[in-house]
């Protein structure tokens, strides 16, 4: 293989990537959000610097069936979510995800950097009652429950078209072959070609179980605020670097005195 030709691989193995080129393209993507308080001081540990917590301290819980994703298929996957400020701008940091197909959890973690775990969440109605759960390692560590579409959200979607196009913030740490920070940044991501389908509001519980390599648990749930059902077609862009850390700047910043001698 020439090297021109391994530039424009997608990703790993030469011989059978594990995903194609993006952008990636999301048909009938189900969400269960479930938004609660907890501990201040808890969301100021699990912000990194520079982001700043908001006034009131909340945290989304949410689960997300995804039957339609091109280059990736179908598959599930849950996470913690932290609303916060960043230069002014409220942003959502991803905290914590767990997915159960190997293709998204290696593009997210290589190009966007989400914080994806290997495990097994299930989003299903059972009866009347719109259910999701996360096993990791044979144990249960999260179920919330959700009254199945008992108040359908007024007008054309546009509230949950303006959450979704929120931008979404991570943090991207890849080693280098030394075991250093080859990249520590935080990236910014905002889904767009958003389509809502449909979108309810309902009673609900949560449920959060201590578990030392899936640690939901840490963020406890003091006072459940609501919880948000609906579906939607998206697409998933390429993200953008706001913050380096290696250089200790935004990147629209001059180089510090800091990094410019390092």
């Amino acid at each position: 293989m020439r090297k021109e030709d391994v530039l424009k691989l997608p990703s790993m193995p030469l011989a059978g990537g594990s995903y194609p080129d993006g952008p990636y393209r999301f048909v009938d993507r189900e969400y269960l959000v479930i938004s609660y308080e907890t501990d201040p001081e808890v969301i100021r540990e699990q912000l990194p610097e520079p982001l700043e917590p908001l006034e009131q301290p909340l945290v989304s819980y949410e689960w997300i069936k995804m039957p339609d994703s091109s280059g990736f298929g179908s598959y599930t996957e849950t996470g913690v979510v932290i609303p916060a400020r960043l230069r002014g701008e409220e942003v959502t940091f991803v905290s914590q995800m767990y997915l159960d197909d190997d293709p998204p959890i290696a593009a997210g973690r290589e190009i966007w950097g989400f914080p994806k775990k290997y495990a097994h969440p299930k989003l299903e109605v059972v009866k009347d009652t719109l259910t999701g759960t996360l096993e990791y390692a044979g144990q249960l560590v999260a179920m919330g429950t959700m009254g199945y579409k008992h108040e359908s959200m007024a007008g054309t979607g546009e509230r949950t078209k303006a959450m979704l196009a929120k931008t979404q913030i991570n943090l991207k740490l890849i080693p280098g072959v030394d075991g250093q920070p080859e990249i520590c940044q935080l990236v910014a991501i905002n889904l767009t070609n958003i389509n809502v389908k449909g979108s309810w509001f309902g009673p609900s519980r949560l449920h959060l179980v201590p578990h030392v390599n899936a640690p939901v648990a840490d963020l406890p749930v003091r006072r459940v605020v609501g919880a948000h059902h609906f579906v939607a077609d998206l697409t998933l862009p390429y993200g953008r670097v706001v913050y380096d850390y290696k250089r200790h700047q935004f990147v629209d910043e001059a180089p510090t005195a800091l990094a410019a001698g390092s």
